[in-house]
């Protein structure tokens, strides 16, 4: 048994790793201009290159959880690491945008490996539940800190160096995390291991690819268009086929007993809008800063700062009201505060107020900062420990869903509505769009948080397995 410093120590080591993943998704964002003048990309090129990551990480990061549980957690995640790291050595040298994407395809490939193989090895590590809810507090907490401060480190970068320095931040902090894990994390694997599913993993990469591709490029090929309809029926097919098979594999690549509890599965759908409102959110915000109002990246990031500190505060204060008071009252704050940002920005255009842009950035830093916490210890509950990798990869997996979603349409609703208008009036029908995903928040908060749904917990806990992560 680990003592008490040596699990704090092994806490600091999980978050760094985290740090650099979410630092690295917003710090691409505000380079996206810059991307796109050097490389002579479009508005889906931007779109991939930021989504590429993202639809990668959610793909496989269910199956790093499981392989992790499988081959020992330590040494999946010293791999992820290590491909992580050099992933982000090719993006920066990248001579066009399509190599620029299949290196960010590889740096996903490592990505997966950190942040659900990191909250299995907290999970495993605080075994008292009032010390892992604090870990897990503290985990939400720089995690939307990381995913804040992105833009104003990317902005400060891409100013002074350009875009390309930007993926060499990830070098001397990824080299450091291997050296820190290999010396205090200890190794640890699941008491059965689980087979892979072959099956599982190919349809979900299949409904996420698919759909994402049918959204980003619908604007230019047409939603009728035969590939379109296509890739939309390709996915839907994918989703009915993991609902037919995965219940009958022993061990199941997604496991559809966690969605029995309702806070669980009202998490993962809270997850998904959050980030779809955030992914939404930072990448329309780049693109009116600099292309609508003329901004440099350096300035669009400063701009940005009250969200950074905002969220900063916000994030550990959710995890304290969290342990206190439980999860409803930051949840139902966090949708009220997505949902009045963003309706703030729905009829801007090139000469709003700085004062207005910033009200919403305050307002949604506040949502954002407090909405990680409760979904966050919410997915963790009732997960048996046997599981903790591929649990915790299904939570993670939502928020990667849901940001891939939320740049993939807003990345298309402006493009549909650009030809006959500015960048800024484009964006419009896209804000009310990340509006509504806001009031999902609100609505899931609520129902999410009532006796009943705490009772569909317990019993899931109790039928998934007697010792659970969670009370």
């Amino acid at each position: 048994m680990q003592t008490q410093p040596h699990r704090w120590r092994i806490l600091a080591v999980c978050c760094l790793s985290l740090f650099i993943v979410g630092l690295d998704v917003t710090a691409v964002n505000v380079a996206l201009p810059s991307i796109g003048r050097e490389l002579h990309a479009g508005i889906s090129g931007l779109q991939w290159t930021v989504d590429a990551y993202t639809l990668v990480l959610a793909s496989l990061l269910m199956l790093s959880g499981s392989t992790a549980d499988r081959l020992g957690r330590k040494r999946v995640f010293v791999a992820g690491l290590a491909v992580f790291s050099l992933a982000s050595l090719l993006c920066s040298l990248a001579p066009n945008v399509e190599l620029l994407v299949a290196f960010r395809v590889l740096q996903a490939v490592g990505g997966s490996m950190l942040n659900p193989v990191a909250m299995s090895i907290i999970a495993n590590t605080f075994t008292d539940p009032r010390e892992r809810a604090q870990a897990v507090g503290i985990w939400g907490a720089v995690f939307g800190i990381s995913m804040a401060l992105g833009p104003i480190v990317g902005g400060t970068v891409v100013d002074a160096f350009g875009w390309r320095p930007i993926f060499w931040i990830n070098l001397p902090v990824g080299l450091t995390a291997i050296a820190l894990t290999l010396r205090l994390v200890p190794e640890s694997r699941a008491p059965r291991a689980r087979r892979f599913d072959p099956v599982g993993q190919a349809l979900v990469i299949v409904l996420l690819a698919a759909l994402t591709y049918g959204i980003i490029e619908a604007p230019a090929l047409g939603w009728s268009s035969p590939a379109i309809v296509a890739a939309f029926a390709a996915s839907a097919a994918a989703l009915v086929g993991l609902l037919m098979y995965e219940p009958r594999r022993e061990d199941p690549l997604v496991d559809l007993r966690f969605f029995r509890s309702t806070p669980f599965a009202s998490a993962i759908a809270i997850s998904v809008a959050a980030f779809a409102a955030f992914g939404g959110f930072l990448f329309l915000n780049t693109l009116y800063l600099q292309a609508a109002r003329g901004y440099s990246p350096l300035e669009a990031g400063l701009a940005t700062v009250p969200l950074a500190l905002v969220t900063v505060v916000a994030s550990p204060l959710s995890g304290r009201i969290v342990g206190r008071r439980g999860p409803r009252l930051p949840l139902v704050i966090a949708g009220a505060a997505l949902v009045s940002a963003c309706a703030l920005l729905t009829g801007i255009d090139g000469g709003t107020p700085l004062a207005r842009l910033l009200v919403a950035y305050v307002v949604f830093g506040l949502g954002f900062g407090l909405v990680n916490a409760p979904i966050t210890n919410a997915a963790v509950s009732g997960m048996p420990r046997a599981q903790a990798g591929v649990a915790a990869a299904i939570a993670t997996t939502s928020r990667q869903v849901g940001q891939t979603l939320g740049v993939a349409v807003a990345g298309a609703i402006v493009a549909a509505h650009a030809g006959g208008a500015g960048l800024a009036a484009a964006s419009h029908p896209a804000w009310w769009m990340l509006t509504a995903a806001g009031a999902v928040v609100l609505l899931l908060g609520l129902l999410a948080t009532t006796r009943r749904a705490r009772e569909s917990a317990r019993r899931t806990a109790v039928q998934l397995n007697p010792e659970a992560l969670a009370t």
